[in-house]
């Protein structure tokens, strides 16, 4: 008996010891343009995301000093269940948004996009003599296109803000499931 207990406590690791399965650090990554939407839409759907413990991105949250821009974001995109792509009038002139944007269709990840004072036909990439490389900015007109006909939530900022609920299922489901809902409405299947 205490022989095989010695043997089993040999093998037995502490709890303390035991490593957890990594799991993606981020959820939901949120891209916007942040002269627009930081301290009203996409930091309120950041704070509702985070009580609702899904471990939202927002740059101004998530990124400290020192962090290297490009790779902490594209980890976050690569990583990420669900991208939120939170269009605003200036959206479309920021790089930055651009590259989010290509990025999560590159990835192949979801995209809900949010029309917040900005209608789908008024996204556009303008070049105007930019160094960007043509394969770049091509990538960036084509995530664009895609996301105007992708359904989506519409925002009117005069009108006030509008609770929007994204049920824990969208995380999980696939494009089947989360396709079964009423167009333009998220949130109306509850898990």
């Amino acid at each position: 008996m205490q022989r095989s207990l010695a043997l089993s406590k040999s093998y037995v690791r502490p709890w303390n010891q035991i490593q957890k399965l990594p799991r993606s650090s981020h959820e939901v990554f949120i891209s916007h343009r942040g002269i627009d939407t930081r301290r009203n839409l996409a930091g309120l759907l950041y704070d509702h995301l985070f009580r609702l413990r899904l471990r939202p991105f927002l740059d101004c949250r998530n990124l400290k000093p020192g962090d290297r821009l490009f790779e902490k974001i594209d980890t976050a995109v690569r990583d990420c269940k669900v991208g939120v792509a939170v269009f605003s009038p200036r959206y479309c002139e920021s790089y930055f948004c651009l590259r989010e944007l290509a990025r999560m269709m590159e990835y192949k990840k979801r995209v809900i996009p949010i029309f917040c004072d900005v209608k789908p036909s008024q996204l556009r990439f303008e070049d105007n003599g930019s160094p960007i490389p043509e394969k770049e900015i091509e990538g960036f007109r084509m995530a664009l296109e895609e996301a105007k006909f992708t359904v989506g939530l519409t925002f009117d900022s005069s009108k006030g803000y509008e609770l929007v609920r994204v049920p824990r299922k969208c995380l999980r489901c696939n494009h089947r499931e989360f396709d079964r809902g009423r167009p333009g409405r998220i949130g109306d299947q509850e898990s």
